[in-house]
């Protein structure tokens, strides 16, 4: 897995996805796992991961990750987050959401990325193409440990976030960590990949992360949902215990 991750550019890798994700989710049919994005039982999920593989990490039909299904879960917690009239920014969008979202007719979706062919918006997240103030719901997700000036990426996202607006922006975080570390004189990719857990990562976040949100203006909730869930929840979903979500709003 760590190979191919490394060998194959991230646009080629999601257009292939995209073509064998309906037999991977035949292949993979079982009982013991559940991805409540789609709701299809699994008999297992895949290790993932650069420096260290995590078990049970990747769903083989939808190819979402721990942080994914999390997220799901989170946004359906409380009600039915379709039935939401919205005008919604996705930062480098997922495939396991892409499809989804582009479905919820009361949502004015648009998303946005450098590169990615599923991005509607080809744009710099430090630099949005966008007005103030004229979006009601932002999602990041693993987006900030790859820019280099992410409190500038921050600002933009504050920027374009319409008051009592919702930001999501999920980050790698290490909750032993205070302050985030950061080592540009690391340049080789193993060792960058050693230190920050991935050869294309610029940092690891400390818990001075929700500083730097503050710092740009938000406010902010450290939600664990893991925490109203069962044990046997978070296995069958494939969670990481305890694993917070960053939610920030004006």
């Amino acid at each position: 897995m760590k190979l191919i991750l490394k060998i194959f550019p991230r646009v080629f890798l999601i257009n292939l996805s995209i073509f064998f994700q309906p037999l991977l989710s035949i292949i993979f049919k079982g009982s013991k796992f559940t991805d409540p994005i789609n709701g299809k039982k699994y008999s297992h999920f895949l290790s993932y991961g650069y420096n260290k593989l995590r078990p049970n990490a990747l769903c083989p039909g939808t190819l979402s990750l721990e942080r994914h299904r999390l997220l799901w879960l989170y946004l359906n917690s409380n009600s039915k987050i379709e039935n939401q009239k919205l005008k919604v920014l996705h930062v480098a969008p997922e495939q396991v959401f892409f499809k989804k979202f582009k479905k919820f007719n009361s949502w004015t979706y648009t998303t946005t990325d450098l590169n990615s062919p599923l991005a509607d918006v080809k744009a710099n997240l430090c630099n949005l193409p966008f007005k103030d103030e004229c979006f009601d719901l932002i999602l990041c997700n693993h987006v900030l440990e790859h820019i280099v000036d992410d409190i500038k990426a921050m600002e933009e996202i504050y920027r374009v976030l319409k008051p009592k607006g919702k930001a999501i922006i999920q980050v790698p975080l290490n909750k032993k960590k205070k302050i985030s570390y950061e080592n540009y004189d690391i340049t080789d990719p193993k060792e960058r990949s050693f230190h920050f857990g991935q050869y294309d990562h610029v940092r690891i976040y400390g818990m001075d992360f929700f500083e730097r949100l503050s710092s740009v203006g938000f406010k902010y909730e450290k939600v664990d949902f893991t925490s109203t869930l069962t044990d046997e929840e978070i296995i069958k979903y494939g969670l990481i215990k305890g694993e917070l979500i960053p939610v920030g709003w004006k």
